[in-house]
């Protein structure tokens, strides 16, 4: 999880209050994070993913402020009009398709200021924007621009700008074998024919997100005092989301925002969003007898609106999805020190179901064979399932995602392992990787052991001997076709006539798709049909 550190003075005058050390010590481990440290003039805390508004001082007194009941209820933030706009061109469509936009004015800046907008950048892209593949945020100061301004895709060879820190001009493939910067996101980019820019009415570059920006143009210093800012990615809602995490906290340090066209879409939308809520269900989960103004009390305490039954959530708040997450925000402004213990009236003694038991010994035998056990998501997306694995299969699809990315229930484990061989490029080999999860035939959930190792196929069956042994249980492998893997070196596992799964060396198209390349091998394994054989 993210740490952030914060200005003890800034962060007081931006709460309105200074508590004393103890009481401040506690409030911080009560509003749902983790303080590392006060020490002197540094706070060091924890932020909890599900709460990236907060990754920067003004978010955190933001929160902060409202606990402790200085500045409770919904923050107000004005967007003014403008003519400021910015056009994507179908060049882009197929790389990194979508950008939000703003522009702040007024800013007064200093250097502890621009260390806390450089935080707050830094932290989004680590987690919100997952390392920079979902979200890419580029600031620039305004008086160095001219608009309209083009979010395009050009060949890597003619884009060419000073990047960030460097004296000397380099194109876009150059960025990424030089620039350190480059050469750490490069994966990113680098199997594209085309890379993104964004240029303004000058023709000067600003950046080639989600790499790095322009030194000319896209530098903040403490002579600026107003800024455009983009966030660039593949779903506009999250880059709308990560949009408002800024500039409200721009806009809580004296800017002023100012609304960008982008292809006619009126960028930011701070308009809160409307949540009904039920009294009846957040005292059932909180065991409380909560009145309706004690839970407009509550709420106000975290920062919401209560008006007849409807919660206001504000902009910048991207983890409220279901009323379960406004009754977690009642409990933390509640106190979660202040309910009282109960003995329950039903008397139960806990054991441990058979099939978690296979489970854990499956588990513990692949760990005992060097593997390194993963928990990827459920979620997951078309394009990972089926295009990069070389396959077709009837999905289910989420029908209101939050995300692009995890808009899909997986039906196997080994796309998901694939997509951390991926990401994980950069660090030494082997990598030999296991996942025991849920996977979903239609709505059907259901247990499935995915592997795959660095190697050939016989390596991977030695795998699967010792496995099967320490079941005691007798298996076969009889060669099948499988578009995932090589032809020839792909097998259908099976025990007592029951068909359990895949086993195979993965396809060298399977292993492009990825960016990968060295030899790797997988299996799945239907881990349901298989306590059900040896239940039997």
């Amino acid at each position: 999880m993210p740490t952030v550190n914060l200005n003890k003075t800034e962060f007081e005058d931006l709460v309105g209050k200074k508590l004393p050390l103890e009481e401040l010590k506690d409030r911080i481990s009560m509003l749902g994070t983790d303080l590392e440290k006060i020490e002197g003039n540094e706070i060091e805390v924890e932020i909890f993913p599900n709460r990236p508004d907060m990754l920067s001082e003004q978010g955190f007194a933001r929160a902060f402020s409202s606990f402790i009941g200085v500045k409770g209820g919904l923050r107000k933030y004005n967007v003014r009009k403008s003519n400021y706009e910015v056009k994507i061109e179908k060049s882009v469509k197929g790389i990194r398709p979508e950008t939000a936009c703003a522009v702040v004015k007024n800013l007064k800046l200093d250097d502890d200021k621009i260390k806390s907008i450089i935080q707050i950048q830094e932290k989004l892209h680590v987690s919100y924007g997952r390392n920079r593949k979902k979200v890419a945020i580029g600031i620039y100061p305004l008086e160095k621009i001219k608009f309209p301004i083009r979010y395009l895709a050009e060949d890597p060879k003619r884009i060419e700008f000073k990047p960030l820190e460097m004296t000397t001009v380099l194109n876009g493939k150059e960025i990424l074998e030089k620039h350190p910067v480059g050469r750490d996101y490069k994966h990113l980019l680098e199997k594209e024919d085309k890379f993104p820019i964004f240029r303004d009415a000058n023709e000067s570059i600003l950046s080639m997100p989600p790499i790095i920006n322009s030194d000319d143009v896209g530098k903040v210093s403490a002579d600026t005092k107003e800024v455009f800012v983009e966030c660039s990615g593949f779903d506009y809602e999250t880059l709308s989301k990560c949009l408002n995490f800024i500039v409200t906290a721009l806009n809580d340090i004296g800017g002023e925002i100012y609304e960008v066209k982008v292809d006619g879409k009126e960028s930011p939308d701070l308009t809160p969003e409307e949540m009904k809520f039920d009294l009846g269900y957040c005292n059932k989960i909180l065991g409380l007898e909560l009145k309706e103004n004690e839970v407009k009390g509550l709420l106000e305490k975290m920062g919401y609106d209560y008006v007849k039954g409807k919660v206001l959530i504000p902009a910048y708040r991207a983890d409220i999805l279901h009323q379960i997450d406004l009754v977690e925000d009642i409990a933390i402004a509640y106190g979660y020190e202040n309910f009282k213990e109960e003995i329950p009236n039903v008397s139960t003694v806990a054991k441990e179901s058979e099939r978690r038991k296979l489970n854990r010994k499956i588990s513990e035998v692949l760990m005992g064979l060097g593997l390194l056990e993963c928990n990827s998501f459920s979620l997951s997306n078309e394009d990972n399932l089926n295009k990069k694995m070389q396959i077709t299969t009837k999905l289910m699809k989420v029908e209101s995602p939050v995300n692009q990315d995890y808009n899909t229930l997986r039906d196997r484990i080994l796309p998901n392992l694939m997509e951390i061989l991926s990401e994980n490029k950069r660090y030494e080999y082997p990598h030999n990787l296991f996942e025991i999860g849920k996977i979903f035939e239609g709505v059907k959930d259901k247990d499935s052991l995915g592997v795959v190792i660095t190697g050939n196929f016989t390596e991977l069956k030695q795998v699967l001997d010792v496995l099967f042994r320490s079941l005691n249980l007798e298996y076969m492998v009889e060669e099948t076709e499988h578009r995932s893997f090589i032809s020839g070196r792909c097998g259908r596992i099976s025990a007592k006539g029951k068909d359990l799964g895949v086993i195979g060396e993965l396809s060298p198209d399977v292993l492009e798709n990825w960016g990968l390349e060295i030899a790797f091998s997988g299996l799945e394994l239907d881990i349901e049909r298989l306590f059900d054989i040896i239940r039997t």
